[in-house]
């Protein structure tokens, strides 16, 4: 299969180009395209062949459910099953379109291929001008996990996907890097209490401010089995290099990560550090012989998340055989970057004072 690549205005996308996207999804073929997050890799999500040809092109295990991309919180009543809680239009309302994801019951029309066998279907209205275009324009819903291989770094350009992908799917749309850099938050509205599965794009905070006390669920079991939402997998979003995270105060990470890096220079491997601007003064005395990538300051969350896995890719691309990375402060946005190096760390030092 050759995968062509169309480029898009991002912010206007051209209609004859997204009618082109939207024309394949109908057809029941892949496109994939930018959301505010990361990439998507999109299919009809009412037709079950269409959807197995996502599993198939990202050798997805089929017990890790997708999520289900709408145009407008309007169309919620095509895949949910019963009435649609009055907390979800308050959800919508203040998160919608953006990069929250909520988890309701399946509606019938919904394949079981979509949810991993679930009676629950994650569901959410993404805010990129070609993602909302190319729902419209197909006119159906649109199960869309990120457009890379499974298990690897996600995709914010669509380079990263063309590396990932090339030969395996029709179409993938270019608008250029994505804003957020990480997933959305997975807020799940079945459980007794509205739990956060998965953090992202809409803090803690701001969930809690809307709707009270929001739980952060803890990490499920290990064993293959369905999980209930998306990016739960206890090894996700990890680069080919061997990911080492400390976790714990600044100095102790600082001097922890200083010994492993003499180390592992000293034992000949490529070796890659995903610093901070605070570590710049700490780490210029390797900068001739690591690969150091500086992904912004500490007091800037968001720039960190855009820029992490890009900056792991070309970590990867560099042939850099072990990278060292620090925890972020656990607030916000910080969150959500925490989870994603520990999902994608081989090996996780936690340190005391």
């Amino acid at each position: 299969m050759t995968t062509r690549l169309l480029s898009v205005d991002p912010e206007y996308p051209q209609p004859d180009r997204i009618a082109q996207a939207a024309a394949l999804l109908r057809r029941g073929e892949l496109v994939a395209f930018p959301t505010e997050t990361v990439y998507g890799l999109g299919a009809n999500a009412l037709d079950a062949a269409a959807v197995q040809k996502i599993f198939a092109a990202k050798e997805r295990p089929a017990y890790d459910p997708l999520i289900v991309h709408l145009h407008e919180p309007q169309a919620l009543h095509t895949v949910v099953g019963g009435p649609v809680p009055a907390l979800v239009w308050r959800l919508a309302e203040r998160f919608w379109p953006g990069p929250l994801t909520l988890i309701l019951p399946r509606g019938r029309a919904v394949p079981q291929t979509v949810t991993a066998g679930l009676e629950t279907v994650a569901i959410r209205v993404p805010a990129h001008p070609v993602a909302q275009a190319l729902i419209a324009a197909a006119g159906l819903p649109v199960a869309a996990p990120s457009a890379n291989r499974f298990g690897y770094t996600s995709p914010t350009t669509a380079a990263h996907v063309l590396a990932d992908l090339e030969g395996r799917i029709p179409l993938v749309l270019d608008g250029g890097p994505t804003r957020i850099g990480v997933e959305s938050t997975v807020l799940d509205l079945t459980a007794d209490q509205p739990t956060i599965l998965r953090p992202g794009g809409v803090t803690q905070e701001a969930l809690a401010a809307l709707i009270g006390p929001v739980r952060l669920a803890a990490q499920p079991p290990t064993e293959e089995g369905a999980v209930p939402a998306p990016g739960m997998l206890p090894r996700h979003y990890a680069p080919h290099a061997h990911l080492v995270l400390f976790v714990g105060p600044s100095l102790a990470a600082h001097n922890a990560m200083q010994r492993r890096l003499q180390a592992a220079l000293q034992a000949g491997k490529r070796t890659g550090v995903l610093l901070l601007e605070e570590d710049r003064a700490l780490f210029a005395p390797w900068a001739a012989r690591a690969r150091l990538e500086f992904l912004g300051a500490e007091t800037d969350l968001a720039a960190l998340a855009q820029r992490l896995y890009a900056a792991l890719r070309r970590l990867d691309q560099e042939g850099v055989e072990v990278v060292l990375a620090r925890a972020v402060p656990s607030r916000g946005l910080g969150r959500a970057i925490n989870n994603r190096l520990q999902k994608a760390a081989a090996e996780v030092v936690r340190l005391e004072d």
